[in-house]
């Protein structure tokens, strides 16, 4: 029976998933999801008090699920430039088998009022995420693997920022598909900057 319930679930998340990226979240209804899934409405609210709720179990399902695959994929890596190889490569993993939910996920940072659910873009677990990546950093400046030119919140946004590039590029370009070699290259250059270096190999 549990079983049967999770399933409805799951059926009901991903019919949601496929006419909210197919026609956004204001010009899909109820109506719409319970069709696609081939489940009744109360079925659909035993699940989810409505569409809104349901829009935001998606997108909390995103970030929770990022959040859960960096720190396992991290769990075991020593050094900041295995760690942060590890999580992309994970990430990139992810995004490549979840595009679309990526894809809405990341429309609702950037969403009018209105377009989607209040609460929709999950500040808390953005900045969850983000801290994760802060306190591996952090933590790498007091073992002395990161210079101290820079301070630990402008290594992170660095850091976020080239990330970010290659995750929206996947979002707005079918060919561009980050992998383990791409997320190999990120840490890279991150770490060693892209001035000119002196024979010895620092600037």
């Amino acid at each position: 029976m549990a079983k049967d319930v999770s399933d409805t679930r799951q059926q009901i998340l991903r019919a949601a998933l496929k006419c909210f990226a197919d026609a956004g979240y204001a010009a899909t209804s109820v109506q719409h999801i319970v069709d696609d899934a081939q489940v009744s409405k109360p079925a659909l609210y035993y699940h989810f008090t409505d569409k809104a709720g349901l829009f935001r179990a998606l997108v909390h399902e995103a970030h929770d699920e990022r959040y859960r695959l960096i720190t396992e994929a991290i769990e075991n890596q020593k050094g900041i430039q295995a760690q942060l190889e590890a999580a992309l490569t994970a990430l990139f993993a992810y995004f490549r088998e979840n595009r679309e939910l990526m894809r809405i996920s990341f429309a609702t940072m950037f969403a009018a009022p209105g377009e989607v659910p209040e609460d929709a873009a999950c500040a808390e677990k953005c900045e969850r995420n983000f801290e994760y990546v802060h306190s591996l950093i952090k933590q790498a400046m007091k073992n002395g693997e990161l210079d101290k030119y820079f301070d630990s919140q402008e290594l992170a946004f660095g850091f976020y920022g080239l990330v970010n590039f290659y995750l929206v590029g996947h979002l707005v370009c079918k060919d561009c598909q980050p992998d383990q070699l791409t997320a190999k290259r990120i840490v890279e250059l991150f770490l060693a900057g892209a001035g000119p270096k002196s024979p010895g190999g620092k600037n």
